[in-house]
């Protein structure tokens, strides 16, 4: 057995004991998935991190918000945080198509209060902005833990974002379009940022803890009679 497999099990079993999750149940459930879904999931789970989260501003189109959730899924970005001061709306199922399950979303009615959230945290705050040449994309530092703020469409960031980002990120654009829509915006960096993150040596995927969770959490979304299921199970038990 090797090294990681052995600390798997000590991992395993420390969870079980303080409760955290009923890796029997976990187990019974897994039954229940095809075994596609099952290396689906594991694969992706392989994939997620938190070492990076967007942030979005009172987007007032739906479609954006919800393209951007998108863009988070398929780039493995597990958090998701969307602050409604002005507008309130739901997902766009449709646009988002199914996204809002696999990823975790975190409302907040003031950017005041994720800010505080995201420093607690210890991420840095990143604006984007096409009006600085700060920092360019290809410069941006992997390294450092960071939310990625994208803000209104016309508006942009507010200057309560702006005036706390500790980095202003620009993405490099040659045309006489000054500026791109925020949902493609976020998924040329989401996609830069992640594959930069891949090649270092930092530990930027999820603890096997987290990724125990997650399971859990997709498999619940996934069986329509999860809840059945684990009353039965409760029954045996």
């Amino acid at each position: 057995m090797c090294f990681c497999e052995a600390n798997l099990i000590v991992l395993l079993f420390f969870l079980y004991f303080r409760g955290m999750i009923d890796l029997e149940l976990l187990k019974h459930l897994e039954s229940f998935l095809t075994e596609s879904r099952k290396q689906r999931f594991n694969h992706v789970l392989s994939q997620r991190t938190r070492h990076f989260t967007v942030a979005t501003e009172d987007v007032y189109q739906l479609h954006n918000t919800s393209a951007v959730i998108r863009s988070c899924d398929v780039f493995g970005i597990q958090d998701v945080r969307i602050i409604e001061e002005r507008n309130t709306k739901r997902i766009d199922r449709e646009i988002a198509m199914g996204a809002q399950k696999w990823v975790d979303l975190h409302r907040f009615n003031s950017v005041k209060s994720c800010i505080r959230d995201l420093k607690k945290r210890d991420y840095q705050i990143v604006a984007t902005t096409p009006y600085t040449t700060e920092c360019l994309l290809h410069e941006f530092d992997v390294t450092k833990k960071s939310c990625f703020f994208f803000g209104r469409e016309t508006e942009g960031l507010s200057d309560e974002v702006l005036d706390a980002a500790d980095c202003y990120l620009k993405i490099p654009m040659s045309g006489f379009t000054e500026s791109l829509n925020i949902s493609v915006s976020a998924a040329i960096i989401l996609q830069h940022v992640t594959t930069k993150l891949k090649q270092t040596d930092l530990q930027w995927q999820l603890s096997e803890e987290e990724k125990l969770e997650k399971k859990m959490d997709w498999i619940k979304k996934t069986l329509k009679s999860y809840d059945e299921i684990v009353n039965r199970f409760n029954e045996m038990h």
